[in-house]
């Protein structure tokens, strides 16, 4: 809105083509985020409902009682601020409305006295991840010159041509799984907020200053994504919202983001990473959360269907292996688990972009 509104008004007001500057947009959502959340969230802790304990955690007591589902609060910012700050077309507008639908699944999972099951959880992220995938994929046909969906991968110098159906089919799996091992990463009071927080900094990032620039992209021969921008100041958005958050949530924790709010984060990373055309970005953004969440889920599959037991002595979310087996506490995992994901992500990123 303002974006637009900016151009209107710079014929009267000068300054008002700031509005128009990206970097500008990108701070204002920032800043905007953060200060709304932080200072609004407890106002709303009655009206959140209450943690009844965690699956995922070896301390559900310490989390039994505190209001959790926070999610509904800053998503809803964050949709909100977005509205106000990106410069929207029907993709971005899709995925807002999916990611607003994927955190009210959460909620309502978190407000209702009796779970609804993995199952159903199960279905309803295939069906959003999917309903996704398929309009992401109109989107790159539609903004490619040629129509046709490229992805750009390490070791390789020229972008390789994917067929829809794979793309919608990869993009499907890497958006279910995003939501899911973020979600078996909530169990530490600010972990998985931290660890998201840097996959929303690293492609904010490279939207804006690789994919969505046209001089440094062909630079590093990867595709020049027109709207990168604009990607970057909705992704910011969420990083902002996210750090209001994390202000309440960090140890000892005062409020809990629920399924509301892990579930709608794991989907906008996969989203991220799909927009990047290149799946592999995802060990960039969440490599650390999916061996956390993702290993137990793996480990779970083969022995509920397939009746075949792997890391026995392991236990399921990783950091609850370190904090019962290795004695860490729910600091050290923090620091530790922020630690390597960082240097994961320098790591990848540097291959990513100039091993080709």
């Amino acid at each position: 809105m303002l974006y637009y509104l900016g151009g209107v008004l710079t014929q009267y007001f000068g300054p008002a083509r700031l509005l128009q500057s990206y970097a500008i947009l990108i701070s204002l959502a920032l800043y905007s985020g953060f200060l709304i959340v932080r200072y609004s969230l407890p106002m709303f802790y009655d009206m959140l409902p209450h943690d009844r304990g965690r699956e995922f955690t070896i301390n559900a007591e310490a989390a039994k009682g505190k209001p959790t589902g926070a999610g509904v609060v800053w998503v809803s910012t964050f949709v909100i601020l977005s509205m106000l700050f990106v410069p929207l077309d029907w993709i971005k507008t899709s995925i807002l409305i999916l990611t607003w639908l994927m955190m009210l699944t959460g909620y309502l999972d978190d407000h209702s006295i009796n779970s609804w099951g993995e199952y159903r959880k199960a279905i309803l992220d295939l069906f959003i991840s999917m309903m996704a995938s398929i309009l992401l994929a109109f989107y790159i046909i539609h903004t490619d010159d040629e129509k046709a969906i490229y992805f750009w991968l390490p070791f390789f110098s020229n972008s390789i041509k994917i067929a829809p159906w794979l793309f919608v089919t990869i993009s499907t799996i890497i958006l279910w799984t995003s939501i899911n091992t973020t979600n078996c990463t909530d169990g530490v009071d600010g972990l998985s907020s931290t660890l998201v927080l840097i996959a929303l900094i690293t492609m904010g990032v490279v939207f804006y200053f690789i994919l969505g620039h046209k001089d440094f992209s062909a630079y590093l021969l990867v595709p020049h994504i027109e709207d990168g921008a604009s990607w970057a100041v909705m992704t910011f958005a969420l990083a902002g919202v996210l750090m209001g958050y994390l202000w309440h949530n960090a140890f000892p924790s005062h409020v809990l983001m629920g399924d509301a709010g892990s579930r709608a984060l794991g989907f906008y990373i996969g989203v991220c990473v799909m927009v990047s055309r290149n799946p592999f970005m995802l060990l960039a953004t969440s490599s650390l959360i999916f061996v956390n969440g993702g290993l137990g889920l793996v480990k779970v599959f083969l022995k509920r269907f397939l009746h075949i037991s792997i890391f026995t002595n392991i236990r399921f979310p990783l950091h609850d292996h370190m904090r019962k087996n290795h004695g860490w506490s729910p600091t050290q995992v923090l620091i530790k688990f922020l630690i390597i994901q960082l240097l994961i992500t320098v790591a990848v990123l540097g291959i990513m972009f100039k091993v080709r």
